[in-house]
């Protein structure tokens, strides 16, 4: 199939994903909540670090907009009693296996490896868990698994964080399907988009340094289709 006729047949589908994200609702707190219990719900964000936000060379001014959103989000959490936060982020060893697919990144003992500054200004920063990862899945991580079976009284996970097509993605589908695999009929994954993004690498840049390409508005689109085909309730954000 060329180009021009995959575009073509392709056309509807994407028509129908724009319209579908273009459609997504906000959803109250509030409702997230069993039984308005505050400590049934949980927040897990991935990777909002300065080396995804604002230093590094795979920072992206895309990422760093989801960081006053995500402030937001944590804030009102917070105000309304939930108290687990998880914060799986890389900082990876100066020898990661990782980094032949990404490049060097987010190094242990860097300040990309650092949490961004607006979580370490909240005032309940130290109460939240940080969970040192060395690949693109949160599930993998040393002491994530245990931290999450740790909390039996969580029905409702909110995931939000970088980037959409590589480690929300591999958030959420790991806590939709532990929830699959075990039978967790109450568990929600909730994802807000407007606090998960991901980076741009347009085509022509590419070539001219010799990298892959990223199309950020493809990608996102999609990955927030392919987590909600799988389970994950996609919505527009989460408010007061």
């Amino acid at each position: 199939m060329d180009t021009q006729n995959f575009i073509e047949h392709s056309r509807p589908f994407i028509q129908w994903m724009l319209d579908w994200k273009n459609g997504l609702k906000p959803i109250r707190f509030d409702t997230l909540l069993h039984h308005a219990d505050p400590h049934s719900a949980g927040i897990i964000s991935v990777d909002v670090i300065e080396g995804f936000c604002s230093v590094g060379p795979l920072s992206s001014p895309r990422v760093n907009q989801i960081v006053e959103p995500i402030v937001r989000l944590m804030t009102l959490a917070w105000e309304r009693g939930l108290r687990d936060i998880a914060l799986p982020q890389d900082t990876h060893p100066q020898d990661a296996v990782e980094f032949n697919q990404y490049g060097p990144h987010c190094v242990r003992g860097t300040v990309e490896s650092e949490s961004v500054s607006a979580f370490k200004a909240l005032p309940f920063y130290d109460q939240m868990h940080v969970i040192p990862k060395n690949s693109i899945s949160s599930g993998l991580a040393p002491g994530f698994a245990e931290w999450i079976a740790d909390r039996p009284q969580i029905s409702t996970w909110i995931v939000v964080g970088d980037c959409t097509d590589l480690c929300t993605h591999q958030l959420a589908m790991y806590l939709r399907l532990y929830a699959n695999q075990y039978q967790l009929r109450d568990w929600r994954i909730i994802l807000p988009v407007n606090t998960v993004d991901t980076y741009d690498m347009p085509v022509q840049r590419a070539k001219e340094m010799g990298i892959v390409p990223h199309d950020a508005e493809f990608l996102h689109l999609v990955f927030l289709y392919n987590m909600m085909l799988n389970g994950i309730e996609v919505v527009s954000e989460i408010t007061d």
